[in-house]
C-alpha cells in the first residue's frame, strides 16, 4: 500500500522506448514547478527595513456600556448581594474622582496667570490709594514698568514740588 493518493509509473516502464516522451514530459513538469516555486518565493519578499506600526485612530470597546455612559451592569439593593454593592460603590467613587480631577484641571490657574493677575491687582490698588495729583505719576511709572517708588522718595518729590510751586504774591505797598 504505497502511494495510495497518487499512482505513478515505475522507473523501468518509463525507460522503455515508447514511454520516453512521457518521461521527458514528467521531468519537464517537475522543472517548471520548481522554477515557479522559486519565482513565487522571490517575488513576494521585500528587502525593506521593518517599520513600527502606526497607532490606530480607532478605539475598540468591548462593551456598549462605556459608549452610552451606562451605569454598572449589575445592581443590588438592601444588602441582597454585598459583593455587587461593594463593586458599585468602588466604581461610583472612581467615577466621582475622575470628574473632580477634570473639574480641578479645568478651573486651575497656572503660575504665570496667577502672577499676572496679582500684578494687575496690585496696580489697581496702588491707583486707588494714591492722591489725585499723584495718580498721573503712578500711571507713568506703571506704564514704563519702573520698580515701585519707595515712601521716602515720594515724600521728597512732594516737597520739591511744593517748594517750586508758585504762590500768589501780594503787591507791595508804596
Amino acid at each position: 500500500m504505497t502511494n495510495v493518493g497518487k499512482s505513478s509509473l515505475s522507473k523501468n516502464v518509463l525507460q522503455m522506448k515508447f514511454m520516453q516522451r512521457s518521461a521527458l514530459q514528467i521531468v519537464k513538469e517537475k522543472c517548471e514547478e520548481e522554477k515557479q516555486r522559486v519565482i513565487d518565493d522571490e517575488h513576494w519578499v521585500l528587502d525593506l527595513p521593518e517599520t513600527k506600526q502606526k497607532e490606530s485612530k480607532y478605539i475598540i470597546e468591548t462593551s456598549i456600556a462605556r459608549v452610552e455612559e451606562l451605569q454598572y451592569g449589575r445592581f443590588s439593593y438592601n444588602g441582597c448581594n454585598p459583593e455587587v454593592e461593594r463593586l458599585m460603590k468602588m466604581y461610583s467613587t472612581e467615577k466621582e474622582l475622575e470628574e473632580s480631577e477634570a473639574r480641578e484641571e479645568q478651573n486651575s490657574v497656572n503660575d504665570q496667570e496667577m502672577a499676572q493677575r496679582y500684578k494687575s491687582l496690585s496696580e489697581t490698588i496702588a491707583k486707588k490709594f494714591t492722591k489725585k495729583r499723584k495718580r498721573a505719576e503712578v500711571d507713568e511709572s506703571l506704564n514704563k514698568e519702573i520698580p515701585s517708588i519707595s515712601v521716602e522718595e515720594e515724600t521728597s518729590k512732594g516737597k520739591k514740588k511744593k517748594a517750586s510751586k508758585k504762590k500768589f504774591l501780594k503787591p507791595k505797598d508804596e
